[in-house]
């Protein structure tokens, strides 16, 4: 059937060998619309970020742009502003008629730790081809925090699919007036936009990245107190100026929900409303702020490229992309799980107190 596979999908391609994994894929791995990948136990310094190429493997790359390995089995520090290469320890079989997406989770994503995924041959980060056979590395660039990572920890994740499933505008008002996908008016064009809330009730708006901080241990959860390594953004009457360079964690105006049988992904919305980029990990699962949670607000990864940028309270920063699911999967993302993000305002990553 058409459409993004669902949590028992997943199962089953893990048991048919589709999906493999040295050590063997976990249960918690699995995710209502996505697996999560482990990183494996070396680290690989490069010189740059790369793709391997038609015709080539990430190996042979590595060959060229390694500057050192560094073993992660006892844990290892992935220092600010270098790039890393990590071999995954899943691999993959797909079938003739299924591709893949990868993207960070949402807790590597408000770390503003780039990850992406490469493959042999891959022409483009995250993206993997019907009919793929191979390994697969994570690409790792942290932009804000140095972190320590080892080996089974999760900075990202894959979705499978087949076939198109993209809801067009059309169906995809019809989906809003049927299950209302936002608390409020839908703007729809080319997905469903949302907008940035700039005047929340407790003062502050936002959070940014301080320049120069400690390591982040990346299995330490509840641990680090917030302000050593965030400052608070106030906005001044629904406003911010975005500094060039510097790292948000900001929040949507509006509350999204995403039924159980569909998938989202968060995009960004167009270039021509402003030079910043407003995502860095973008999976929304079947049950997102759905049913009892009445919507969660989408947490906003900000960055800003070229020149100061004003930003406005209610100013549309991005979309929600939505897909239909080949099936309803048989957990839903806040049901059964520990989804950490349901039902969520504004809010920082899982390692912060």
């Amino acid at each position: 059937m058409t459409g993004v596979l669902p949590s028992q999908a997943l199962r089953d391609f893990a048991d048919r060998g589709i999906l493999s994994a040295n050590p063997p894929i976990l249960p918690d791995q699995v995710q209502p619309a996505s697996l999560d990948l482990r990183l494996g136990s070396v680290a690989y310094r490069v010189r740059a970020s790369f793709l391997a190429g038609s015709g080539r493997a990430v190996t042979d790359r590595i060959t060229e742009f390694e500057m050192h390995r560094i073993d992660l089995a006892e844990g290892a520090v992935l220092e600010k502003g270098c790039v890393y290469v990590i071999p995954l320890m899943e691999t993959l079989a797909l079938p003739d008629d299924v591709t893949g997406v990868a993207n960070a989770k949402s807790s590597t994503g408000r770390l503003d730790l780039l990850t992406r995924t490469i493959t042999d041959g891959g022409v483009e980060f995250d993206r993997i081809p019907a009919g793929y056979h191979g390994p697969l590395f994570a690409e790792v660039c942290p932009r804000s925090f140095s972190v320590l990572v080892r080996p089974g920890m999760r900075l990202n994740q894959l979705r499978l699919r087949r076939g198109q499933a993209v809801l067009d505008d059309t169906t995809l008002k019809a989906l809003h007036r049927a299950e209302p996908l936002v608390d409020g008016p839908a703007v729809i064009s080319d997905g469903l936009g949302f907008s940035v809330d700039l005047r929340l009730p407790q003062g502050h708006v936002g959070y940014r990245a301080k320049p120069h901080t400690g390591v982040i241990d990346l299995a330490r959860l509840g641990h680090y107190p917030a302000a050593d390594f965030w400052e608070d953004v106030h906005a001044s009457d629904g406003r911010i100026i975005l500094d060039p360079g510097a790292f948000y964690i900001l929040v949507s105006r509006e509350a999204v929900s995403i039924p159980p049988d569909h998938a989202a992904e968060m995009a960004p919305y167009l270039a021509m409303v402003g030079e910043f980029r407003v995502h860095y990990a973008g999976f929304f699962d079947p049950g997102f702020g759905y049913g009892a949670a009445r919507g969660s607000r989408g947490v906003l990864e900000v960055r800003c490229h070229e020149a100061p940028f004003v930003l406005e309270h209610g100013q549309i920063v991005g979309r929600l992309v939505y897909e239909r699911m080949a099936a309803p999967p048989d957990v839903l993302y806040g049901q059964e799980l520990a989804s950490n993000y349901q039902g969520q305002g504004l809010k920082l990553s899982k390692h912060f107190r």
